[in-house]
């Protein structure tokens, strides 16, 4: 089932997510809804806040910048298969000395702004099986990773721009919050009662 995404201005997006047991309720039927509605949106990556749910859950499907030609066959490869999971996400380390790339995100569309993030990090995180694993990413799957890993902890990439910048999208901010946007996916604006 595709869900609304929850838009910029929704207190939940600014809150430090819980985590969750294996018996979470309907964890599976969750876990299926978040990828339909995520390839729905066409993102590379969904966390549970964007639906309403302050949890520690994100999932990331990389394969749409394998079809980047400017990255190499190497990098193109390695993103063509990367799907995963990540429950109770905590970042361990990052690496690297910070690299701009522009990003943008599915609760604050027609926004896109280059954030630097560094380039490598090492993430301790379940499955959807709830086995643990520590693994180390780098390149646009860390990325991908850190901007989903942000969401669970209540930081949107606009946070991470300068206040110059941060000045300059004040208006477009605010008109999504407003829900005075057009999107091709189902979105929930705050102070909205009816469902879009």
């Amino acid at each position: 089932m595709i869900l609304p995404i929850v838009a910029y201005g929704d207190p939940v997006l600014k809150k430090k997510a819980k985590e969750i047991t294996k018996d979470y309720p309907k964890l599976e039927e969750l876990l299926d809804n978040m990828f339909e509605t995520m390839y729905n949106a066409l993102g590379l990556g969904l966390a549970a806040p964007q639906i309403g749910l302050p949890i520690r859950l994100f999932l990331v499907d990389t394969a749409p910048f394998a079809e980047d030609e400017e990255l190499s066959e190497e990098e193109r490869e390695s993103l063509k298969d990367f799907k995963k999971v990540f429950i109770n996400a905590t970042i361990l380390e990052e690496e690297g000395e910070q690299w701009a790339f522009t990003e943008g995100c599915l609760s604050i569309p027609d926004v896109q702004e280059d954030v630097f993030r560094q380039p490598k990090i090492t993430v301790e995180y379940f499955d959807e099986q709830f086995k643990k694993h520590t693994e180390t990413f780098d390149g646009l799957i860390a990325r991908v990773i850190q901007h989903e890993y942000d969401h669970i902890e209540g930081i949107l990439f606009t946070d991470k721009l300068s206040s110059f910048k941060k000045r300059l999208i004040k208006g477009r901010l605010s008109n999504i919050s407003k829900g005075k946007i057009n999107v091709d996916y189902r979105m929930r604006f705050p102070n909205q009662k009816k469902k879009r």
